[in-house]
């Protein structure tokens, strides 16, 4: 089986191309490519495939076999792996994912291939029933209270199609995500999960954010996170609709629109190629 490994700002995964191979078990492949130790190394598994609405197909697992809805970093490399593969010849295209069909830009170098992509990651659902949390349904959740361990917690709720939990600190760099993040994904107000994200407020422009991701940890940069961050930032005074952000793995430039949806401009990297047999 061929694969490639790709990063988005550090966001990285181990892709499969669905047009050619074929896997039987993504959620124990995912967790077995992987291990960092004993696999290829990556936060998770992403598989490109044939879409009869869209030019292609993402499915996405996280380093515990779990399936998530999208990623944000993730597409951007599915975008440039179809673009680099002759899978696409627009610099237009449009990939469905289990959280919708989303529409993305090319940019490419001299030697015509993809270095940087513009994703329309559609608009935040903001509702206790969209993201999911318990609750009045219809509730939206910004600067609420939330109980974990030995602390409170306000956090604002929302949904980019996969739930995240935003939370602003006062020095990320400090903050102790892997005491807070699992203990926050796994509360019992989200009955899905969610990826919690940490940010520090440099400007009203300017965030730095670190994320603990639902199913794989602590990882260096979240597409998606970034752009509930965006939107948390409005939604709570602290930034104006553009923004960078500066993940550990790289930065983003994001911008919330007036008409409601959000883009996301980053990296995608191609890191190497290989075979895996199983064992």
């Amino acid at each position: 089986m061929r694969f490639t490994k790709m990063h988005g700002a550090g966001n990285d995964y181990v892709y499969i191309n669905g047009f050619k191979e074929t896997v039987p078990d993504p959620a124990g492949l995912a967790i077995e490519l992987s291990n960092r130790n004993f696999g290829i190394g990556s936060d998770g598994l992403i598989l490109i495939l044939p879409s009869r609405l869209a030019d292609v197909r993402m499915r996405m697992f996280n380093a515990d076999g779990s399936e998530a809805e999208m990623c944000g970093n993730g597409v951007r490399c599915v975008a440039k792996y179809a673009w680099d593969h002759g899978l696409v010849d627009k610099k237009e295209i449009s990939v469905e994912t289990a959280a919708g069909i989303l529409k993305l830009q090319l940019y490419t170098n001299e030697a015509e291939k993809v270095e940087k992509v513009r994703v329309n990651m559609g608009r935040p659902r903001l509702t206790r029933g969209e993201i999911p949390m318990t609750g009045s349904p219809d509730e939206q959740v910004v600067g609420a209270e939330l109980h974990v361990l030995d602390r409170t917690f306000h956090i604002t709720g929302i949904s980019m199609g996969n739930p995240h939990c935003v939370i602003f600190v006062d020095n990320v760099a400090e903050f102790p995500v892997e005491k807070y993040g699992p203990a926050i994904e796994t509360h019992s107000v989200f009955p899905n999960r969610t990826n919690v994200e940490f940010v520090e407020i440099v400007s009203s422009t300017e965030v730095k954010q670190r994320t603990w991701e639902r199913g794989a940890g602590e990882t260096l940069a979240c597409g998606t996170g970034a752009a509930a961050v965006t939107v948390a930032g409005v939604l709570n005074g602290h930034t104006g609709r553009r923004l960078l952000n500066r993940l550990c793995g790289g930065d983003l430039e994001m911008e919330w629109t007036e008409e409601g949806d959000i883009y996301m401009t980053g990296p995608a990297v191609q890191v190497f190629e290989g075979e895996y047999r199983p064992q």
